[in-house]
């Protein structure tokens, strides 16, 4: 058992056996040697340049380089708010003006392929959203889109209707959905107006996020909630570009299994999030599963994430952080040195300080991370994106990264990759 084995076990929470394991078969099919060692030694000198960058060296405490971090975000974070020309989300719907100007211009999503809208107010006139409709005062779904808008309509939904009659909705209007029932249009970018977070109140006791995304619908929204933390604009931000690279990625998919005889079934499946609960299956070589969504969210202790598994999520915020880079270049580009790419390939960078007590603890250098902590202002510090960003690092440095979306794009449905 190597020093790398028993350092990335740690970082992972999982076992040496089990990094040894994956390192063994892993060079094995690929002929490759000393790739953990090269990953651990990228790390430390992610770690080491990033530290030096804030005047902070190993020897500082866990609070020391946390609070570091915190300081630097929060600087650009107001950078940023300065950039997007202060965006008030009261006058989003209006105009989205800088703040999609940019996310837009850093990347463009593609079109995608999506549910008619005629196909949505159909569906929505079978199983009425009567708390919507009565709420407005409207006859109808069809008058309901065409006063209040598609988008606006749609994201209500997800904040308006009980639990009960979305998982009703969700499990048996698109049963019948057939190809002809699919567009291919732009993917829209829409902050909803103010008066939505009075309908977000009224029928909501739990907090809720004001931005999510549609993938079936081809929307992401903001819900017009002021900016007044620390972190609040990033956050936004680094969420859009991360839903302008998901929803894509799920349009593709839905666009592969289209003419499959079961593809209602995979599409509730892929908009579920599904991820096998059973152990993974033997193979001559190494399984690794495919997990589409953040488990630890809901158990940081579940068994699949101790074991080999490859994270899509983690690829959409790869690809935001490579945003971020750009960005920067393009702002060089116009005389600006706002740096966004700081954060560029540090994903899977952390390490272990001890803190006030005396205990090593991993800190995450992961942006996402990094962010959600502070808009929680520290109350929970957040590990598990950086956690999944190394397992998506180690699988890639033996595959590359192509040969790894290609693979979870062929293996989504099923869960696990067998090589």
């Amino acid at each position: 058992m190597s020093a790398s084995h028993e350092k990335l076990a740690r970082i992972l929470r999982t076992t040496p056996e089990v990094v040894a394991h994956v390192d063994q078969k892993m060079s094995s099919l690929s002929g490759q040697t000393g790739v953990l060692d090269s990953i651990v030694q990228q790390n430390d000198e992610l770690v080491d340049r990033t530290l030096s960058e804030l005047g902070r060296t190993r020897s500082d405490s866990a609070e020391t380089v946390y609070n570091a971090l915190m300081n630097r975000l929060i600087h650009l974070d107001a950078e940023l708010f300065d950039l997007l020309d202060k965006p008030d989300l009261s006058k989003g719907s209006v105009s989205c003006g800088k703040l999609c100007e940019t996310a837009f211009k850093v990347f463009t999503p593609p079109r995608g392929l999506f549910i008619k809208r005629e196909k949505v107010v159909q569906l929505l006139d079978t199983y009425q959203p009567d708390a919507l409709i009565q709420h407005f005062g409207y006859s109808n779904v069809a008058e309901l889109v065409e006063k209040e808008g598609f988008a606006s309509v749609v994201a209500a939904l997800r904040f308006t209707q009980n639990q009960e009659w979305m998982h009703k909705f969700f499990d048996e209007a698109y049963n019948d959905l057939k190809p002809d029932d699919f567009e291919e249009r732009d993917v829209e970018l829409k902050i909803l107006d103010p008066k939505w977070l009075t309908v977000a109140e009224k029928f909501l006791e739990k907090k809720y996020h004001n931005i999510s995304h549609l993938k079936e619908y081809g929307v992401i929204f903001v819900i017009p909630l002021p900016i007044d933390t620390p972190g609040e604009t990033m956050r936004m931000f680094t969420l859009i570009l991360h839903y302008l690279h998901e929803v894509p990625f799920y349009s593709g998919l839905i666009r592969r299994y289209m003419s499959d005889p079961d593809f209602t079934t995979k599409l509730n499946s892929l908009l579920r999030g599904d991820v096998p609960e059973g152990p993974a299956p033997e193979s001559k070589t190494i399984t690794w599963r495919v997990v589409q969504r953040y488990l630890a969210k809901d158990d940081e202790n579940d068994f699949r994430l101790k074991e080999p598994h490859v994270n899509p999520e983690a690829q959409h915020w790869y690809r935001a952080e490579e945003d971020l880079g750009r960005l920067s270049r393009m702002l060089a580009s116009d005389g600006n040195d706002i740096n966004m790419a700081h954060w560029t390939g540090l994903d899977f960078a952390g390490d272990f300080f001890k803190n006030s007590g005396g205990q090593e603890v991993l800190v995450s250098f992961d942006l996402v991370d990094l962010i959600m902590s502070l808009v929680k202002k520290g109350e929970i510090k957040y590990l598990y994106h950086q956690e999944e960003a190394m397992w998506n690092k180690i699988f890639s440095e033996y595959q590359g990264r192509e040969q790894m979306d290609r693979l979870i794009e062929e293996h989504i449905i099923d869960g696990f990759i067998k090589l």
